[in-house]
């Protein structure tokens, strides 16, 4: 035994001595070492050779590739990391810089290119289609232009972008026997400024599924000819983990995703695809289960401290791949605005079986399209049984938070819904504790829809449940809507305790130098509500589930910790998210938190 665990030792000191870190600079070689003194020129030549526990150092540039990682890391200890250099500033696009512009008339220029160009996809040619995609106007398309980093919107037809300019410049583009792009640009001649096209369809992303515990740190990325990520088909975003396990996605700056920014979702199916509606979708959750669908193979992602915008679908989407996960400290915002997408799934954040994942810190806003677009803050859509929703900021959305037809347990705490939509809750077995809820809450009693639910803090032994009751907790929050919760109370299927009203106008949200502050002024008669600490044992058990509020690892849950993490007294804490010192007007730095 002692001589195994020798040998063992030996083994795992040889693998640390053997890891390797390549460098990769502009003025490299693919040709060299990828070494410190003789770098990859590019990312894509190192991918090719990391093994687990190598790094992979990318210095100061731009770089126009699309990164497939041959390979993942081998286990949490030996991963794959690939990291911008500390200090410099590295860029990721998936766009390249075009010249040769010539005008045709007014502000209307074109450019051709051999459709070689564009390898084998061309962003040009592809058309957005997908489950539950709703055409809005005409056949979109996955690519765009930009004029210096700002992208244009596409015209339904080469008239429209051969007349007048309107305030949002457009392009259009023909797929002959080469690619030809008219676009408009307003006072400006394209040659002399930065002009981008989109040609590759990701930034970041293997090309196979399994490529687990892989680290990207660090980088910026942008400008991805993403397709319509949908609940049963591949999921490609501008950077994805390709159904698989383990990945850290952290401190990166990811924008202009025409749908996604970050998936965390499915591959290629190889089963004939089901009817896309709900008894189609459980079906292909079978299949899933079928080919290792599990919390051993799959999920446990880590998406933290990420800025990521300017994507039309969403900022971050996953369907099925991201149980498990931690989503935490991201800023996302500016998702759908732009009203070129429309359909199911829009979202700052949307997860589709959000299992034991936990969503905390993140600040989501401006997530919303022009009229009839419905996006949301964070949507999370059929099983977020386990799920915790905690400590983010959400303001300025067409809607904060959804949850659909889902059984519980889900736990929403310590949040911040300032939007006018704030919360719809079209599931049961919901726990809504200590947030500050200052718009509308809209829920439904009964939904027909027959969706799945697992033995606790597992994907083992699936059954079917519709929505048949609304078994909601409301505790200790600050509701700003006139008496949002009237309907719950009638449907006789609330517990609600040390709940408090408060006046919109007394609340404000400001944008300053250092951060994002709100400001609102208690009220005292606040003080006059006895209210519990909320645990475990206060909420029970969600009724279709039977199964308790628990954390992923089993441990109760004590909610004696307000937003910034300050200790609550344990008796007859302060409604809302914050410990609240007295009654006299108070400001909050929100975000950036300490």
């Amino acid at each position: 035994m002692r001589a195994s665990l020798i040998a063992l030792a030996f083994v795992l000191a040889t693998c640390s001595v053997l890891a390797t870190e390549y460098h990769v600079a502009i003025d490299g070689s693919d040709g060299n070492a990828g070494s410190a003194s003789q770098p990859f020129k590019t990312i894509s030549a190192a991918a090719q050779v990391a093994h687990p526990g190598d790094i992979v150092t990318v210095h100061k540039g731009v770089y126009r590739e699309r990164v497939n990682p041959a390979r993942g890391g081998s286990s949490e200890n030996q991963r794959i990391v690939y990291r911008a250099a500390p200090g410099e500033d590295v860029v990721l696009k998936g766009s390249e810089i075009v010249k040769g512009w010539v005008r045709v008339k007014g502000d209307t220029w074109k450019v051709t290119r051999p459709n070689s160009f564009f390898g084998d996809y061309n962003p040009y040619k592809d058309v957005i289609g997908g489950e539950w995609y709703k055409q809005r106007g005409f056949p979109r398309h996955t690519g765009t232009v930009y004029l210096n980093g700002t992208w244009m919107d596409e015209a339904p037809n080469r008239m429209r972008v051969l007349g007048p300019t309107p305030a949002r410049p457009l392009w259009y583009g023909e797929i002959n026997e080469e690619t030809t792009i008219w676009a408009q640009f307003k006072g400006v001649d394209p040659n002399e400024e930065t002009v981008e096209i989109n040609v590759r369809q990701s930034v970041f992303y293997p090309d196979q599924p399994g490529r687990n515990f892989i680290t990207v740190r660090g980088f910026t990325m942008r400008h991805a000819a993403t397709p319509w990520a949908g609940a049963m088909s591949e999921q490609i975003g501008l950077l994805g983990t390709h159904w698989s396990k383990g990945w850290i996605i952290e401190d990166n700056v990811i924008s202009h995703s025409v749908c996604t920014g970050i998936t965390l979702g499915l591959p290629a199916s190889k089963e004939p695809m089901p009817k896309a509606d709900a008894a189609g979708y459980v079906e292909y959750i079978r299949m899933a289960l079928r080919n290792g669908w599990s919390r051993e193979t799959i999920g446990s992602h880590t998406v933290r401290n990420n800025h990521i915008s300017h994507c039309e679908k969403n900022g971050i989407h996953g369907s099925l791949g991201g149980i498990f996960s931690v989503i935490t400290g991201n800023t996302i915002h500016d998702i759908g605005t732009r009203g070129w997408l429309d359909g199911a799934d829009l979202a700052g954040l949307k997860l589709l079986a959000s299992t034991d994942s936990f969503i905390a810190n993140n600040h989501i806003y401006r997530c919303r399209g022009p009229a009839k677009a419905s996006v949301k803050g964070i949507w999370l859509d059929w099983m977020a049984q386990g799920a915790r929703v905690t400590g983010n900021l959400l303001h300025d959305n067409e809607r904060d938070l959804y949850v659909e037809v889902s059984h519980g347990p889900t736990l929403v705490d310590n949040n911040l819904l300032l939007s006018e939509n704030a919360l719809k809750d079209w599931a049961q077995g919901l726990a809504v504790v200590h947030n500050l809820i200052a718009g509308q809450v809209e829920y439904r009693t009964v939904e027909k829809r027959r969706t799945p639910w697992f033995s606790a803090h597992s994907l083992k032994d699936m059954k079917l449940a519709n929505i048949l009751l609304k078994d909601a907790r409301f505790y200790n929050n600050l509701l700003g809507a006139e008496d949002p919760l009237a309907p719950y109370r009638a449907s006789g299927q609330l517990e609600a305790a040390g709940n408090a009203p408060f006046d919109r106008k007394d609340i404000s949200l400001e944008k300053r130098q250092d951060g994002w502050w709100l400001s609102f002024r208690p009220d005292p008669a606040w003080a006059d509500i006895t209210r519990p600490l909320v645990t475990t044992e206060l909420l029970g058990k969600a009724r279709i589930t039977g199964q308790p509020f628990l954390q992923p690892d089993g441990s109760p849950y004590r909610i004696d910790r307000d937003y910034f993490g300050r200790k609550r007294p344990d008796a007859n804490p302060a409604p809302g998210p914050f410990r609240i010192p007295g009654n006299e007007k108070v400001s909050f730095k929100v975000w950036p938190r300490k």
